[in-house]
């Protein structure tokens, strides 16, 4: 309902009340009924929502908080050692992750070094592999086979391949010689016979004793070919494009008795939690608010269903001797006629001196079962409160053993020298040379931050708590005056009908006072004919050990030492008190033989009630 609403709901009542006030007796009476109705049963109730209320506000709310500190307080310790171990592992893992982000970062200069790797040993693979140094034309093409046959029968022919071209040049140097002779000795026949030893160039033959050589004594290693084909696959994968990536993987845990590892799931499961509480506790109050409208609204229906049944049954609530059933009763006293004040002791019982302050024993019933409702609910806030204060104290005791404190230290200093300028060397300083760190780490922490905070109820907690209780049992006192009240308000308002109410008593009592001594004789006749009882039988011992127990037959008082009226007749055990007895006419009744019993039609007396 909105505010609007709730406005003009308010003026409705307030013009109703206005209006029936104006032109209804029965509404202003009923309006002044609300009052003392407040003290009944209706006002407890509201009252108890009060208590409700009060507890939800006060120890209910309190646990639910103390309860949500002590869980945030486990997750922060436990967040708090899921830092303290990243810290740790990544002071482990930091030179591992600098290698590898240095090889990242140094991507384009492997890849740089790599393609010079292959431009130099491209030179000697076109040594290993190319067919130079030979004329495969002239010594026929090189079998296929391993890489060191091949090897070795290419150096067999570049042997003999040097060794033909030395003796072609041989050759070709004593032509030039003998040119040179020729044109230096002009004269014709002197110049052959000088020039003669130029002409032997069939000593550059000698040189052909070099390929025996060269295929018995080859200068290749038995490896050389298995060394070569390793080499140039590294040099050839190596000669690839280079290419680095880091490649995290993430690795997903079973969770440890039913908690996740992670602070963020564990967070927000409690978050989760605690709010699906609270919105049950907010239900509850919602709840708690609309039984209160509901309540008030029964306190406006108890005051008019009041002021309908005074109205309408002459027998509702009229127990009550009020001043006008005096004066009937000393109208018909003056005119010399039966009347019933006083009233006599067996009487006290049916009818409520609405003057006196003692309370009546059917008042007493109704303030006895309020009160047992008011203790069983002061016993439940009893236990509430103090499971609460139960639970501050564990709390505290938590919060002031449980505070720790962290000291994380490490230290190292490693240094590792590579020497060489090849690309393994290189490589190699980049890769371990990484691990060449110094650190220190020297963290203090403590969890102080993560202690829970308890939190005690405060004075106002404890009055929202017991006043209502207080008052409630105040009330419960307070309600048989107020219910008094209530016929004194209807009758104000409805005075005739007031005095229907007390004629309509009156002349009922009249009537049971004169059968009142044929109803308490039959009564006892039937008394004194039954069989004994387990009580007759324990007082009659108590009697033989000289404790004398004596009630009224009649009134049902208790009578004290020799005030007891007892019957003369032996074996007969009638007890009366003065008053009953002299009513009775001095006869007991109780042992008078059913012979001369005279038959006595009962009465259908209509009993009054008495209203809660």
């Amino acid at each position: 309902m909105t505010s609007v609403n709730r406005l003009l709901a308010g003026y409705a009542f307030v013009a109703v009340c206005i209006l029936g006030g104006a032109f209804s007796s029965y509404f202003r009476c009923s309006v002044l009924l609300i009052f003392p109705s407040m003290l009944g049963s209706r006002g407890r109730a509201y009252l108890m929502l009060f208590v409700l209320y009060g507890l939800y506000r006060g120890p209910i709310a309190n646990i639910h908080r103390n309860v949500q500190d002590v869980a945030f307080s486990m997750g922060c310790n436990i967040e708090l050692q899921i830092k303290h171990s990243k810290v740790m592992w990544r002071e482990v893992m930091e030179p591992f992750m600098q290698v590898v982000q240095g090889i990242v970062e140094d991507n384009g200069e492997f890849q740089d070094e790599a393609k010079s790797v292959s431009r130099k040993f491209q030179s000697i693979r076109d040594e290993v592999m190319g067919q130079y140094g030979y004329d495969s034309m002239e010594q026929g093409p090189v079998a296929a086979g391993s890489t060191q046959d091949l090897y070795a029968a290419k150096t067999m022919m570049r042997c003999d391949n040097v060794v033909e071209q030395g003796i072609e040049r041989c050759r070709e140097w004593f032509e030039v010689k003998w040119q040179d002779c020729m044109d230096a000795i002009k004269a014709p026949v002197i110049n052959h016979i000088l020039c003669v030893s130029m002409r032997f160039h069939f000593l550059c033959d000698i040189m052909r004793v070099m390929k025996p050589w060269c295929r018995e004594d080859i200068p290749v290693e038995g490896n050389f070919g298995q060394t070569f084909d390793k080499l140039n696959f590294s040099i050839d994968a190596l000669s690839r494009e280079f290419s680095t990536n880091v490649v995290l993987q993430e690795e997903e845990q079973q969770s440890v008795f039913g908690v996740s590892a992670l602070q963020e799931d564990f967070t927000e499961g409690l978050s989760k939690a605690f709010e699906e509480t609270k919105v049950i506790l907010d239900q509850f109050l919602g709840l708690i608010q609309l039984l209160l409208s509901c309540t008030f609204i029964t306190i406006f229906t108890s005051a008019f269903g009041y002021a309908r049944q005074y109205t309408q049954d002459v027998r509702f609530d009229n127990i009550y001797i009020t001043t006008y059933f005096r004066q009937i009763d000393a109208r018909r006293k003056r005119a010399d006629k039966r009347y019933l004040l006083p009233l006599k002791k067996a009487e006290r019982g049916l009818f409520i001196n609405p003057r006196s302050l003692s309370i009546h024993p059917s008042e007493l019933k109704l303030v006895m079962a309020s009160l047992l409702q008011v203790i069983s609910l002061a016993v439940f806030v009893c236990v509430l409160l103090a499971v609460d204060m139960v639970l501050h104290h564990i709390f505290d005791i938590i919060r002031r053993h449980t505070f720790t404190k962290f000291s994380l230290t490490s230290s190292h200093h490693i240094d590792i020298n590579v020497g060489g300028q090849s690309m393994m060397a290189k490589l190699l300083r980049k890769t371990i040379g990484a691990f060449n760190t110094s650190s220190n780490l020297d963290m203090q922490s403590s969890n102080q931050h993560c202690l829970p905070q308890p939190r005690a109820l405060t004075i106002e907690d404890y009055l929202w708590s017991f006043v209502p209780l207080l008052m409630m049992a105040l009330m419960c006192c307070l309600q048989v005056y107020s219910n008094r009240l209530r016929r004194v308000i209807a009758a104000f308002y409805f005075p005739k009908r007031e005095k229907r109410r007390a004629l309509f008593l009156y002349n009922l009592q009249i009537q049971r006072r004169i059968s009142y001594t044929k109803r308490q004789r039959t009564r006892l006749m039937q008394l004194g004919t039954g069989e004994k009882t387990v009580l007759s039988g324990v007082l009659s011992r108590l009697e033989r050990l000289g404790c004398r127990l004596r009630w009224c037959c009649v009134c049902g008082e208790r009578q004290r030492g020799d005030r007891a009226v007892e019957c003369t007749v032996s074996g007969c055990q009638a007890a009366y008190c003065p008053q009953c007895w002299r009513d009775l006419g001095r006869i007991c009744y109780a042992c008078v033989p059913t012979s001369t019993w005279d038959p006595i039609e009962s009465c259908s007396d209509t009993d009054m009630y008495y209203v809660h």
